[in-house]
């Protein structure tokens, strides 16, 4: 099992910056990928970015957030990172970390999640 905590959310103004942090704890060697999403009321889930966990590499984003948000991962600290810049009012949402155990596998271990509000 792996465990995920996420932390880092509050609220903002359009155009501040904020950095989400995710802490993995328990079978953290069987993670391959990490990912985060976020979901605004009334909304389906929507992927935002993610990473491969040993190598740091294989970055993905959405689309909407390409060229803003920046996720990286520090194994030492078994954390991952959302740097989010240039926030939207749109961006306002409950993110979520997520991890998988391969790279066909779906995201099967999630975080409770944390509230970024970004108000106008």
């Amino acid at each position: 099992q792996v465990q995920l905590v996420e932390s880092g959310g509050g609220l903002v103004q359009a155009g501040d910056s904020l950095r989400l942090s995710c802490a993995a704890s328990g079978r953290t060697f069987s993670i391959y990928a990490m990912g985060w999403f976020r979901q605004a009321p009334g909304k389906e889930r929507e992927f935002v970015a993610s990473i491969n966990w040993w190598t740091g590499g294989g970055t993905a984003y959405g689309d909407s957030v390409k060229g803003r948000f920046t996720i990286s991962r520090d194994n030492a600290k078994n954390t991952v990172y959302l740097q989010m810049n240039s926030l939207k009012p749109e961006d306002t949402a409950v993110y979520y970390c997520a991890a998988r155990v391969g790279p066909r596998a779906d995201y099967a271990y999630w975080g409770q999640g944390t509230q970024v509000t970004v108000s106008s």
